[in-house]
């Protein structure tokens, strides 16, 4: 069973199993501060579970929990709440905090659909030069969660991430190097990051062969955006 329609949802079309809740339907917004939004996720999560006992129940939550200039906001404050709410009330749960996905489609303001939007424009981008992102392949997202399923490593939560952080000018220098085209930057001296420990899934990326950072955004670039 699949809750959800946004970018994680779609993964899943062809994987739905019907002994696996995959909740990938929330406030997906870090600046969301509407009550009504989380109220609607919570109340959602509540539904499903009730419709579905016994069933392996999948939350997709998110790696912002880890950044610094987001604690204590109002998205991860619910995030966490859920996330204990799921726990609770479920006998066989994984809890999937994940980065920074790139995939087919998604929401236009995603990190990689503006950066690539922006380029394509001729627009001037201005880059936190201290700033830094983990981004990971959609596809990836998919086989990790099957993947963990199959395996039953469940009652827990997993960060799903890719095994490196990439600053926003390396990205933007490689994006530069792949469509062979010299982008309008303004550099500014700020911005910020933080780490994300892989220690469940680190293994899927070197037994992959997918450890190279630049010949991983090439990858991604060429799959979603040639």
């Amino acid at each position: 069973m699949i809750v959800g329609k946004g970018l994680i949802a779609s993964l899943f079309t062809d994987s739905d199993r019907e002994d696996v809740v995959l909740f990938a339907s929330g406030v997906s917004n870090s600046l969301e501060t509407r009550e009504s939004e989380f109220l609607r996720e919570e109340n959602l999560i509540l539904d499903t579970i009730a419709e579905n006992p016994g069933k392996i129940f999948i939350y997709f939550s998110t790696c912002s929990i880890y950044d610094s200039s987001k604690t204590g906001s109002d998205y991860v404050l619910h995030k966490l709440k859920m996330e204990q709410l799921i726990k609770n009330r479920c006998s066989k749960y994984l809890i999937l905090r994940v980065s920074n996905a790139v995939g087919k489609g998604g929401n236009p303001n995603l990190l990689m659909n503006y950066l690539i939007r922006s380029v394509k424009n001729n627009e001037t981008i201005n880059v936190h030069t201290k700033a830094t992102r983990n981004l990971i392949d959609a596809e990836d997202i998919l086989n990790i969660t099957l993947h963990l399923i199959d395996e039953k490593n469940l009652n827990k939560i997993i960060n799903v991430a890719y095994v490196y952080n990439y600053a926003i000018i390396e990205i933007l220098e490689i994006i530069e190097q792949f469509y062979n085209q010299k982008l309008d930057l303004n550099l500014i001296k700020s911005g910020s990051g933080y780490n994300i420990d892989v220690p469940d899934i680190e293994s899927y990326f070197k037994i992959n062969r997918l450890t190279d950072k630049e010949s991983y955004l090439c990858k991604i670039l060429k799959k979603y955006y040639s």
